[in-house]
């Protein structure tokens, strides 16, 4: 099989390129190489062998024929004053019922470049007045037949054209599946379908005319703003096609940069996985047919099994959301830190080292001291000395100690309860969730952690009103986040031995370890929430009550 690919956005992964077939795949192909990767896939000339190929054309005699299969029985058309954009959800067009010979008859007309205003009135014969009238002169190409069922498994009512079902094929690749559906398509003035996805496999066969379609994987959902998932078009995106307003939905502006744009010409056909976004331009008078079956994964869940895949898919967009939000900007901050920190002033040797800061972590880690050894300032590398000094001057500056000069100064810094607790308040920084907005946060996040450690131990001996205070109540929710995750790294780097021996330290300099553990905990949970808030609010359209979405 030969592939080509189509137009592809310059963020676009590579592993979800659209792939181009000039040779139609078996069924076992089909299955195993394209539709279990869930990527779109071209079929160029699949349906050319159609009698609907040859007998619907319009440039030669395909209105009239069609017009002869179905007659003037009623079909159920879309009618848009957005037109030719027709935007899905149901406050945007209506469904109007309309005889196929009436349409049949728009797109002669349109053929034959003739003025509207007949066609107007013979709208207006057939029951489309009242609120529309008003766009009367417009009506034609208010027009579209979306969707219109020639099979449907579920409720065989429903079908209006089945009557052109001979002349259609089933591909032989999709012979095996279970349709769920098969629907006309036809436009008699361009159009233009808003931005949304099918909870369905479909391919989308082009059988008169040519579309544009524009697709976008799963996970470019958060730029394309979807409705809300309690509305009735959960499916479709809330970004306008025209005049798209970027002050409201600003992640869409990199939204094309995830996209791939094919073009179908007639006999033509697209495969279009489920949950792929996708947005068609259709020229004038063009004809399609599209099959939806359901996905074997869908196919295969059992409804006992849904709250469970719910909790996992949460969690771990949840987790994802949280990793994306701490390294996005977490090269900038490194680099700004260095530089920040190695500036400090600081006592003896520490004010004239000028070692680049990776360096220093890395001879701190060299040094297997014992976690005793480090209870001393003196033991102390540079770079955790000069750490030292930033922290405790952030923890005084915040709770507004008078005098804090002293504090400074080395070990005969007066860290009392009464000093630190005395003009303490409640001065958790809760809503900082953005790294580079939280001074401590960006200091925990630049050490290595085994230089953390040495800096904690440090404090636990000697300033353990300081680190009270800076737990309890510094610690926003990123840098509970940040510090849990230094944790994590140095407990991978550290023996069992002097990982607990570092624990009894640590929370030992609090009067109830208990309050400690709840403050980092809480702080966690609450970064974990934004995170959360942020997944719905890209994914399912919904916000929580609670903070802003976005970090």
């Amino acid at each position: 099989m030969s592939v080509q690919l189509d137009s592809t956005g310059e963020n676009m992964d590579e592993s979800l390129r659209i792939q181009r077939f000039e040779q139609i795949p078996s069924s076992l192909e089909f299955e195993s190489l394209i539709q279990s990767t869930n990527v779109p896939a071209v079929f160029t000339g699949c349906v050319k062998d159609w009698k609907a190929f040859s007998k619907w054309n319009p440039s030669n005699g395909g209105l009239d024929y069609l017009q002869e299969r179905v007659g003037s029985g009623i079909v159920e058309a879309m009618l848009s004053k957005s037109a030719p954009v027709f935007y899905g959800d149901l406050r945007s067009h209506e469904r109007v019922p309309l005889p196929f010979s009436t349409f049949i008859g728009y797109c002669k007309q349109r053929m034959q470049n003739r003025d509207l205003g007949c066609a107007n009135s013979e709208l207006e014969s057939h029951g489309l007045i009242g609120r529309d009238a008003e766009h009367a002169e417009d009506a034609p190409e208010q027009i579209y037949l979306a969707q219109t069922p020639i099979m449907n498994a579920d409720n065989e009512e429903k079908v209006q054209l089945e009557t052109l079902r001979e002349d259609i094929e089933t591909p032989a690749f999709l012979e095996r599946k279970t349709l769920a559906s098969i629907n006309l398509w036809m436009n008699n003035a361009q159009a233009r379908s808003s931005t949304h996805y099918d909870p369905h496999h479909n391919l989308l066969c082009v059988v008169g005319g040519c579309k544009q379609v524009v697709l976008w994987p799963p996970s470019a959902t958060p730029m394309l703003y979807p409705l809300p998932i309690y509305g009735e078009a959960s499916n479709h995106s809330s970004v306008a096609l025209e005049n798209p307003d970027f002050s409201t939905y600003p992640r869409a502006k990199c939204a094309m940069e995830h996209s791939q744009k094919v073009v179908l010409q007639a006999g033509d056909a697209l495969f279009i996985p489920e949950g792929w976004f996708h947005q068609v331009d259709s020229n004038d008078l063009t004809i399609a047919i599209n099959f939806w079956w359901r996905s074997n994964m869908l196919s295969s869940m059992e409804e006992h099994m849904d709250a469970y895949y719910l909790r996992r898919i949460l969690k771990r967009l949840t987790d994802k959301e949280m990793d994306q939000v701490l390294h996005k900007t977490s090269s900038t901050i490194m680099g700004d830190m260095k530089r920040h920190i190695c500036e400090l002033p600081g006592n003896g040797k520490a004010d004239h080292r000028g070692n680049d800061l990776d360096q220093a972590c890395e001879e701190a880690d060299s040094k297997e001291k014992e976690v005793q050894q480090k209870n001393l300032l003196q033991d102390l590398e540079p770079i955790a000395l000069q750490v030292l000094h930033e922290i405790v001057s952030l923890v005084h500056d915040y709770i507004n100690i008078s005098d804090h000069s002293q504090l400074l100064q080395s070990t005969l810094i007066d860290d009392s309860p009464a000093r630190v607790k005395g003009e303490c308040k409640k001065i958790v920084p809760a809503n900082l969730f953005r790294l580079e907005d939280d001074p401590v946060a960006k200091i925990l996040w630049s050490l290595q952690p085994r230089t953390l450690q040495h800096v904690f131990l440090a404090m636990a001996y000697n300033f353990p009103r300081t680190l009270e205070a800076l737990i309890l109540h510094l610690l926003s929710p990123v840098g509970a986040e940040v510090l849990t995750r230094k944790f994590e790294e140095m407990d991978q780097q550290i023996t069992e031995e002097d990982r607990n021996k570092f624990y009894q330290v640590f929370y030992g300099a609090f009067d109830d370890q208990f309050s400690a553990m709840d403050a980092i905990l809480n702080g966690k949970e609450s970064f974990a929430l934004q995170a959360f808030n942020n997944v719905l609010n890209k994914y399912v359209g919904v916000n929580l009550d609670g903070p802003k979405p976005g970090f």
